[in-house]
């Protein structure tokens, strides 16, 4: 059965961490809803949005108060062959270019943490050129970049051909460019690594057809 992206679901109330389309982008990206089962709560005495630790480029500004996060939907379309994974764990597809994945993977983490789940919770892989952060972590050694793996108390950024990257909670997977061959491979071992949720975000067809020709 084809993956048929969900409606989107933005609420006017809830504030998105960018005021304008990203370069590159034709339209706006669809928030994802937070995955299912209990969410921690944020760490005594931090606040309820922050930004990522360690990301290069200046702190994003203060962020309003957030309205409670869209209700999950039921009757949601089942993962095509070749996404199957850990019990429970849910899909969505969230339409993108490939020029415009990352921005869109970014902004589901944005959502993930806005809606309580916990930093360390969250791995993102790219199929395609490696995220910025990762990139920028990368530049002091392999050592520090996945030690910081291993301590598990912030959001991962990884290629999604790196074999050392273990599973979460939730993974998100930006399909930023790469072979279809490294696309049909990224996919699956991805779910395979989500423990609750797993956030594509890329073009549909294109994925489609990948999974379907590997199927």
């Amino acid at each position: 059965m084809p993956l048929i992206p969900e409606e989107p679901q933005i609420h006017e109330s809830v504030p998105g961490p960018r005021a304008t389309p990203a370069a590159g982008r034709t339209a706006p990206t669809p928030r994802p809803v937070p995955g299912p089962g209990p969410r921690p709560a944020p760490p005594r005495g931090a606040p309820a949005s922050s930004a990522r630790p360690g990301k290069p480029g200046p702190a994003a500004p203060p962020r309003g108060p957030v309205a409670a996060p869209p209700a999950q939907r039921t009757g949601s379309p089942q993962p095509p062959a070749g996404l199957t994974g850990t019990a429970g764990a849910q899909l969505q597809l969230i339409p993108a270019p490939a020029a415009g994945a990352v921005d869109a993977a970014d902004e589901a983490v944005d959502l993930l943490l806005d809606s309580g789940r916990a930093p360390g919770d969250i791995l993102v892989l790219t199929t395609g050129e490696t995220h910025p952060w990762a990139a920028h972590e990368l530049s002091f050694g392999e050592a520090s970049y996945w030690a910081q793996h291993d301590a598990a108390d912030d959001v991962f950024y990884a290629d999604a051909t790196a074999e050392r990257a273990t599973g979460r909670p939730v993974v998100v997977v930006a399909v930023n460019g790469g072979t279809d061959e490294v696309t049909a491979r990224a996919l699956p071992t991805a779910m395979a690594r989500a423990g609750a949720l797993l956030i594509v975000c890329g073009d549909p067809q294109r994925i489609n057809s990948v999974l379907g020709a590997n199927a």
